[in-house]
């Protein structure tokens, strides 16, 4: 026995030998070289699915993964360093299928707005666009579409994936109870369509982000937002039906495109130059101001994940960075940039605890990003400025309680169980009974009294009474537009807005170069092999898998269940 084991353990430490000597290899193999950027470049903003707030694991090897994919703000550095920069002469929008957030695509389109005034000319290239690659498109001086392509741009609309009758089939019930008539994350369980008050909620979004589409690309395009509601109406188009309604320039490829720059440059030989080889590229320099991002739903603990999981904000994890932050001394101030629809309650109380310590010894401001709602709203609320985009998916101060009940499936499964309690509500948690009236009546005190944590904490950040923060909460969710006129954001805008502040609040100057320091930072494939928690590889990449497959399906904090301050949907406008 002792033998067999000495052995399992040799086993065991020549395996981890080598992993170790085999990621050192592969990551000397294909390890980034500093980049150099030759002249007459054309800086190729070619981006497609989401754009991360926080960076992904760079692995480092071409056929897995392209190198480096670029976050938010890696997009802000690079415009706004290349708008200076005498070796970029011309800007290429590439974008292609686009999985981002519409407060995301306000950030970087008027990033490209920003660029614009350098006088260098921007031009795009669309590849069957639908409207979100569109909307970034129209920030361009010059449109162009490939002659035998469409522009599928026809309106927008909002997806509910329902489950209840497939749960009935199955035997499984979900116990579903909240605080605030909006707070609705139930309903894809106990409905089979909307509630009126889930109507009036996404009518509500789909209002504002149809109008600033409109709006937006009417400005670009010069029309005004009423004939460009009249387009989408005749929408989708081919691409010569395209060029003459004027919604795009020119039609051709991407050898016509580079020849009208040289044109238009005076360049006899372009460089394409991708903008994230330029990135990398180019080195950060400026006050040292902290972009703290938390970002994905919100659990307790301290593992956020493995590799292929989904994003998610730990509880341990995120407050260990945010004490390292606090005691970084290089750091004259924080953003906090928030992309989170919420999660598990106790978790959001105790990030939050840690961020008002953070806030008492550097100066912040929060930044939040898509979405910044529920458990992701109450992280924002500090009590320092917070800044939202027009289309920042925002408030859902609400709480809910969900446990799914597997006793009709296990009867249909033939399985049994006997349970021996001491205890009159030992069984509040178990999944294979309902909840008794005493539980239930136990689990909604429980509801209301973080419900009124929930707002109280608002109403103090905000420098409100709770009387005059129970209306806006009651769980509804608010775009940011919205929110601003309802005093729970204090500014529109995003990066640049929030930057201009901290410095002010910083005691900075006003024309001084920022240097962002991402927290979390870039990591290696070593880092993330040393580094990272352990975690079941299969069990992430299925679970990712299962949602790109059945759009709708609710995230993990939802489906474990508890008490919860999340988000009542999850929003795909198409």
């Amino acid at each position: 026995m002792a033998k067999f084991l000495f052995g399992v353990l040799v086993g065991v430490v020549v395996a981890v030998l080598i992993a170790v000597l085999s990621a050192v290899s592969i990551g000397k193999l294909f390890g980034h070289k500093q980049p150099v950027i030759s002249p007459n470049a054309v800086l190729v903003l070619g981006i497609s699915g989401d754009i991360p707030e926080s960076a992904p694991v760079d692995l480092a090897i071409p056929f897995l993964q392209s190198p480096g994919a670029p976050t938010v703000a890696d997009v802000w550095n690079s415009l706004r360093r290349a708008a200076s920069d005498n070796r970029v002469r011309a800007l290429l929008i590439q974008p292609r299928g686009l999985t981002v957030g519409w407060a995301k695509l306000q950030e970087i389109q008027r990033d490209i707005q920003d660029f614009k005034k350098s006088g260098k000319p921007v031009y795009a290239l669309l590849q069957t666009p639908g409207s979100k690659e569109y909307y970034l498109a129209s920030a361009a001086d010059r449109i162009y579409l490939s002659p035998n392509d469409y522009l599928e741009v026809k309106g927008f609309r909002i997806e509910e994936t329902y489950f209840k009758n497939t749960l009935d089939k199955l035997g499984i019930g979900v116990e579903v109870d909240h605080i605030g008539r909006y707070k609705d994350a139930g309903e894809p369980f106990t409905r089979t369509g909307m509630s009126p008050e889930s109507r009036e909620v996404l009518n509500q979004v789909l209002d504002q982000l149809f109008g600033d589409f409109c709006s937006t690309v009417g400005a670009a395009r010069h029309k005004n937002a009423d004939a460009i509601r009249n387009l989408v109406d005749e929408g989708p188009f081919t691409a010569v039906q395209a060029k003459s309604a004027g919604l795009v320039d020119e039609l051709g490829y991407e050898d016509d495109v580079f020849n009208e720059i040289k044109r238009r440059t005076g360049s006899r030989g372009l460089n394409r130059l991708p903008l994230r080889t330029y990135f990398r590229a180019v080195p950060n320099r400026g006050d040292r101001i902290a972009l703290l991002v938390g970002e994905g739903e919100i659990r307790g603990g301290d593992s956020e994940g493995g590799f292929g999981a989904q994003v998610s904000i730990a509880s341990g994890a995120f407050s260990k960075m945010v004490r390292q932050v606090r005691e970084d001394k290089g750091i004259k101030g924080v953003i906090l940039r928030v992309d989170s629809p919420g999660g598990d309650a106790v978790a959001s109380d105790e990030i939050l605890h840690e961020l008002k310590l953070l806030s008492k010894a550097k100066p912040l401001v929060v930044s939040m990003s898509d979405l910044a709602a529920s458990g992701g709203y109450l992280m924002s609320m500090t009590g320092d400025p917070v800044v939202s985009y027009p289309n920042t998916i925002t408030g859902s101060i609400g709480v809910l309680y969900m446990r799914p009940n597997f006793r009709e499936l296990f009867n249909k499964l033939g399985v049994q169980q006997d349970v021996i309690t001491r205890g009159k509500l030992a069984d509040l948690d178990s999944l294979s009974v309902p909840l008794s009236d005493a539980a239930r009546q136990k689990v909604h005190e429980s509801l209301e009294s973080t419900y009124k944590a929930f707002v109280s904490d608002v109403a103090s950040a905000r420098r409100k009474t709770y009387n005059e923060i129970d209306p806006l909460a009651q769980g509804r969710v608010w775009m940011g537009a919205q929110a601003r006129q309802n005093g729970l954001v204090d500014q529109l805008g995003g990066l640049n807005e929030s930057i201009a502040l901290i410095r002010k609040r910083a005691h900075l100057s006003e024309r001084g170069e920022t240097e962002l320091v991402a927290f979390p930072p870039r990591q290696s494939l070593l880092d993330f092999m040393f580094n990272s928690p352990n975690s079941s590889v299969v069990e992430d990449l299925v679970s990712s898998k299962l949602r790109s497959v059945v759009p709708g399906l609710p995230g993990d904090t939802l489906l474990k269940g508890g008490v919860l301050r999340i988000m009542p949907y999850s929003l795909s406008v198409q």
